[in-house]
């Protein structure tokens, strides 16, 4: 019994260390999954945006909702950006981000760590402490998008 869970778990592990890339039976289902990512990701970013510039009122409780949301879901698409994934289905990655892979994931870490000081700020229920997350967290989204989307 032992010996089977030993391999049920070796297995397991040797599952979850494969490739990122081989979690998608298609490129087309990596490029799908990452423009799903960012699009749930830029609805929720863009919510908390329009509180922080005054384009909707404040609320408190949808800010806190909203950032738990972008956190964990800005780690999410990174992965799916594996070879043979910069072809197929309309895309606005850039070749950039195959040939500068070391810079676009310095951008996704640096997005990732801005993103994250957006919860305990949503948190806080200060609008003040919400506007002076967001600025230095929609900076990093920009700095990826400049150089690696189509515009």
């Amino acid at each position: 019994m032992k010996n089977a869970l030993s391999l049920a778990l070796a297995l397991s592990a040797a599952t979850l260390s494969l490739p990122a890339a081989a979690q998608f039976a298609k490129a087309e289902d990596a490029i799908k999954y990452r423009q799903s990512a960012l699009t749930v990701l830029g609805t929720h970013f863009g919510r908390l945006g329009a509180m922080a510039n005054g384009r909707a009122p404040f609320d408190a409780a949808a800010a806190a909702a909203d950032a738990d949301v972008v956190a964990v879901v800005a780690k999410l698409p990174w992965h799916a950006f594996g070879p043979g994934t910069d072809t197929g289905r309309a895309t606005a990655a850039r070749p950039e981000i195959w040939t500068e892979q070391d810079k676009f994931k310095d951008r996704a870490e640096k997005m990732q760590a801005e993103v994250a000081k957006l919860v305990p700020a949503a948190r806080s229920g200060s609008l003040d402490q919400l506007k002076a997350a967001f600025g230095p967290a929609a900076q990093s989204c920009k700095a990826c998008h400049d150089d690696f989307r189509k515009r």
